[in-house]
């Protein structure tokens, strides 16, 4: 039995309106055609981006993390004596 959905998503919009090299908002990391269209979709469409919202700011985090480790390794190696 599917339940019925009362409420409507709202939109994860933070405001921040910056786009990234690949296209997706620094806020809540949606695309350009998922902010566009995000008014006309279903629920199950909204949570569905919602997703890869989540995933693609996973991905994010993870590279920032890696990139963190890749600069303090370095940065251990630079000594010029």
């Amino acid at each position: 039995m599917q339940q019925i959905e009362i409420f409507d998503i709202p939109s994860p919009c933070k405001s921040i309106c910056l786009v990234n090299n690949r296209g997706y908002c620094k806020g809540c990391y949606r695309s350009r055609d998922e902010r566009f269209t995000w008014n006309s979709l279903t629920n199950s469409e909204k949570k569905k981006v919602l997703s890869l919202c989540q995933q693609r700011y996973k991905r994010y985090l993870q590279k920032q993390q890696q990139n963190i480790a890749f600069n303090s390794t370095t940065e251990q190696h630079g000594f010029d004596f």
